[in-house]
């Protein structure tokens, strides 16, 4: 507030008025002040006693750096100590949990959003009786304005899957911000049965990707896959602050299973790809014709069996397939599928991913109450405890890989703008040692970051990482003018 009332004063009061009000401190002969009357009045009364009061706060600052000044030049060793301990003691921060770390910080648009599940084989009209009872939870809250609810559209693909947007109240009419909000929010949902929440919050992440915390388990086996997952997610909830935990391998759905007899189908004359054009059109539809509703769109017309002739086991059995064997008066083999397949009900992956040829199963998370980079921290310790079994591994992603890989970034642009100033500054001083002392500087320029970033309660982020690196050309250039 000081430096801007010093400029304010500085570069627009003095200039427009110096030519019509002497200076204060001037005094005529007879003790009163120069100038009109008018203004020298106007001036006595406003704004004299405040640059008076600033004039003597400056110098009583000045004063004082004075006399700290002659104090350090008086005990250096003292001084240097003092210098490398707060160096140390800022350092340690970051690394006591005091200053948190995520890859951008959260920002408050007055707009979040639910994302959840039902069981999976749910219809279209329970996931939509469940949207209507999340929709009248979250009108309870008076911050919020608008919602718009949607199912099975965008991410959330599949009818058990809807997403709800909600608009709040501008930033300055609630007290709460957005992040604030999620906690409420989360609570009260969990009240809700036959629901699994999976994100409260902004569903409009930096990069399109809205989950903090995001981590992938890859083998060769999914069954062995899917053990190891359930055992990461009961570690998961066990860590403080993880919340609207997700895995991309949903719950198995109720399937039928057909297992060609190989040797025995190649002998009758029955190939897989034969089997499989038999039983697609039944199974999984064909389209037929195309339909026009009555809004002028178009829509395809899908032909199979019906949902109980689909699950009957004993009549797919039944089911005859032409061989490319001819009988004996040259007509076609006809050959039952049970003859060459095992059928049977079973259950089967709803979702299959692959990454680096390696089945995949991504896990995500959100964080409450500390930071993503503390919470990624104490995640990756989890994960190091684990015995994995040989040809399984794990691999960090989504924030925090994007966060790890700025940092490097920034930590190369930090060292080469170092490098830079002290090929500019020997240059200019024509000496080798000097910039040196310059430079000595730059380290303390630590103290102060990471110390304003814990009273304002900020996290080491990559705008935080531009603007320490911009530092550096304030600090180099105060160090000159002091040598």
């Amino acid at each position: 507030a000081a430096v801007l009332i010093s400029m304010f004063v500085s570069f627009t009061l003095d200039p427009m008025l110096s030519s019509i009000w002497p200076d204060p401190d001037v005094h005529r002969a007879d003790g009163t002040h120069g100038g009109k009357a008018p203004l020298r009045n106007w001036y006595d009364r406003s704004i004299g006693p405040v640059l008076g009061a600033f004039s003597r706060f400056v110098d009583r600052l000045s004063a004082f750096y004075q006399r700290l000044l002659k104090w350090s030049l008086d005990h250096r060793k003292s001084t240097l100590a003092i210098a490398v301990g707060s160096f140390v003691i800022g350092l340690a921060l970051p690394a006591s949990g005091l200053i948190g770390s995520e890859f951008v910080p959260q920002a408050d648009y007055s707009e979040t959003g639910v994302t959840f599940f039902t069981p999976v084989g749910s219809s279209l009209e329970f996931t939509e009786a469940k949207v209507r009872q999340v929709e009248s939870v979250l009108r309870e809250f008076p911050e919020v304005r608008d919602i718009y609810s949607t199912v099975n559209t965008g991410n959330a693909a599949g009818k058990s899957y809807a997403t709800v947007f909600i608009r709040l109240t501008p930033r300055d009419e609630r007290i709460r911000t957005t992040a604030q909000m999620s906690i409420p929010m989360r609570a009260r949902l969990t009240r809700i049965a036959g629901i699994t929440v999976t994100q409260i919050g902004s569903l409009d992440g930096v990069g399109g990707d809205s989950k903090q915390i995001r981590f992938s388990l890859m083998g060769p086996d999914l069954n062995q896959l899917a053990r190891l997952s359930e055992q990461v997610q009961t570690k998961l909830r066990g860590i403080n602050g993880v919340v609207d935990i997700d895995s991309s391998l949903k719950a198995q759905k109720p399937t039928i299973s057909v297992t060609p007899k190989r040797a025995l189908a190649a002998d009758l004359g029955v190939g897989v790809q034969q089997l499989g054009d038999a039983l697609r059109p039944l199974l999984a539809g064909e389209a037929a014709s195309s339909w026009r509703a009555p809004d002028d769109e178009n829509y395809d017309v899908n032909v199979r069996l019906s949902p109980t002739d689909r699950n009957n086991v004993a009549a797919l059995s039944r089911l005859m397939l032409s061989s490319t064997q001819t009988n004996t008066d040259g007509s076609p083999r006809m050959v039952a599928l049970r003859q060459i397949a095992t059928i049977a009900p079973t259950f089967g992956a709803s979702q299959i991913n692959r990454r680096d040829l390696n089945r995949e199963v991504e896990l995500s998370a959100n964080v409450v109450g500390r930071s993503p980079g503390q919470a990624s921290t104490e995640i990756r310790k989890m994960l190091d405890a684990v015995r994995l079994q040989p040809g399984y591994r794990y691999t960090i992603g989504g924030s925090t890989k994007s966060m790890n890989e700025s940092a490097g970034y920034a930590l190369s642009a930090l060292l080469l703008a170092v490098i830079f100033i002290y090929m500019i500054l020997a240059s200019q001083f024509a000496s080798f040692l000097q910039p040196v002392a310059i430079m000595s500087a730059l380290p303390l320029t630590l103290i102060g970051v990471f110390l304003a970033l814990m009273l304002f309660h900020s996290t080491l982020n990559i705008f935080s990482i531009i603007g320490f690196i911009m530092l550096m050309g304030l600090v180099t250039k105060n160090a000159i003018l002091l040598v």
